[in-house]
């Protein structure tokens, strides 16, 4: 197999994972772009735990996708990515706060010009959102991703999205 297309059927499987959902998962939409300029396309989904019985505002999402990173000259990288997140919800619900700690699983070590040394990346998310009267979801998220040190150069990354999230 020619080096590009080595991990070609590991992204047909995840994208098969994707086409076709489980019935409570909710399509998320995130459009990006990396600390270094990089464009980011997020699509995933992601369920919803009600943690009222712990906080009447608290929520647990799990959400799980791929992450698209065309860069420039055949620099392209893609991500499986795994993020848990507690929401907090105030202004009677119709506003939320999200934080969380996931991973993501990197095609290639590299980024554009970036080496990221390890395909395993941990991400710690930030997430500002409004819900919609007809139950979409709009919001700002800052990811940042890095290795934690498990292997040196440590250079992570940050993207910065803009998200919507609709309901099935």
């Amino acid at each position: 197999m020619m080096p590009r297309l080595r991990h070609l059927p590991i992204l047909a499987a995840l994208t098969a994972c994707l086409v076709v959902p489980p019935a409570s998962a909710a399509p998320s939409l995130e459009l990006g772009s990396t600390s270094e300029g990089t464009p980011a396309v997020g699509l995933k989904f992601d369920w919803m735990h009600d943690l009222s019985d712990w906080h009447p505002a608290l929520d647990l999402r799990l959400a799980t996708g791929l992450l698209l990173l065309p860069g420039d000259d055949g620099d392209d990288n893609a991500a499986w990515t795994l993020t848990p997140a507690l929401r907090y919800s105030f202004a009677g619900g119709s506003a939320f706060l999200e934080a969380g700690v996931g991973a993501g699983l990197f095609l290639e070590t590299q980024l554009e010009s970036q080496r990221l040394s390890t395909a395993f990346q941990f991400e710690n998310r930030l997430a500002l959102g409004m819900r919609f009267a007809f139950g979409g979801e709009l919001g700002a998220s800052a990811a940042h991703y890095s290795n934690a040190r498990l292997d040196l150069p440590n250079e992570g990354f940050e993207i910065y999205s803009l998200i919507y999230r609709q309901p099935l």
